[in-house]
């Protein structure tokens, strides 16, 4: 079990994301992103016999890397459904949760999912394989304005108008549907010395929206603030700008537009009190072993 999970995922900040949970041994924690399962098994390891692990995850390939242990439990969800998951196991509160929002790099390796622009693949980008539109569903379907939303505010391409124009053109003529066809299209767009980091920010423009990442996200952190036991850990690793405004805004606001509310003495009014004000980034070493965890930023937020 634990060779499948370390060749689905190599866990990023691992133990420095752990230590930010500050774990209770008899405690309940959960981990939105179960993924290969590596920060669930450093959870478990220090968690005691009356501790219990909660791991989320919405992708079938996750099941492989189920951590056989009575003090755990998987939950085939998405994370936003955090207070449906409250309901259904009776969990009045937790003392923990930790998500690292990072693709895993089971998906990018993977040929079949249309995640990398690596390979020649259908164009589906979905985390659920069994539900919802694919990244072909978009781009044929959508209109050229919403292309060009997409484009620009969850990549920030400049270029944004221009690529959905070419996209609508060329769909006319025939549906774009592979991986292969999509960098034919948009190649000349873009300038050569920056061709690969644009394409990846286009790559990514279409995966937050097939699969509702920054609703998603919204939805997880606000229950996460309502799950939370007073005392209780946030720890977040974000990858992007956009997914980690959100969680800043979170933890110093209590809301994803970062709108301070203040008392009747002029005091902020937040659920969350920052435990890091600077954010915590991978060792040199880190970065040199595992090139994915080059953009990560890791948050820790108490629940007062």
């Amino acid at each position: 079990m634990v060779k499948i999970a370390e060749t689905y995922h190599v866990s990023v900040l691992l133990k420095e994301s752990v230590d930010g949970l500050d774990i209770q041994p008899d405690g309940i924690y959960v981990d939105a992103t179960f993924g290969g399962g590596g920060h669930s098994r450093e959870i478990l390891s220090r968690l005691g016999k009356h501790g219990h692990l909660f791991g989320f995850d919405q992708d079938a390939d996750a099941e492989r890397n189920i951590v056989s242990d009575g003090r755990f439990t998987f939950v085939r969800s998405n994370f936003r459904y955090l207070k449906n998951w409250k309901r259904y196991y009776e969990v009045e509160a937790v003392d923990g949760l930790l998500a690292d929002l990072g693709v895993s790099s089971h998906h990018f390796d993977d040929e079949t999912r249309g995640f990398s622009f690596r390979f020649d693949a259908p164009l589906d980008m979905r985390m659920n394989k069994r539900a919802g539109m694919t990244a072909a569903d978009v781009l044929n379907n959508y209109s050229e304005q919403q292309l060009a939303n997409i484009f620009y505010l969850y990549g920030e391409l400049k270029c944004a108008r221009r690529l959905a124009a070419i996209i609508v053109a060329a769909r006319q003529q025939q549906p774009v549907t592979t991986t292969g066809q999509l960098l034919a299209l948009v190649e000349k767009v873009f300038a050569r010395e920056r061709e690969k980091k644009e394409v990846t920010k286009l790559f990514q423009a279409l995966r937050i929206e097939v699969n509702h990442e920054m609703t998603a996200l919204r939805e997880m952190l606000m229950g996460a603030c309502t799950l939370l036991k007073p005392g209780g850990r946030l720890v977040i690793i974000t990858y992007h700008s956009l997914e980690d405004r959100i969680v800043k805004n979170v933890m110093r606001s209590g809301n994803a537009e970062g709108k301070v509310s203040t008392d009747f003495f002029g005091r902020m009014s937040s659920p969350l009190h920052l435990i890091n004000n600077k954010v915590i980034v991978p060792s040199a070493q880190e970065q040199e072993s595992n090139p994915r965890s080059r953009s990560a930023k890791l948050r820790i937020a108490e629940k007062i």
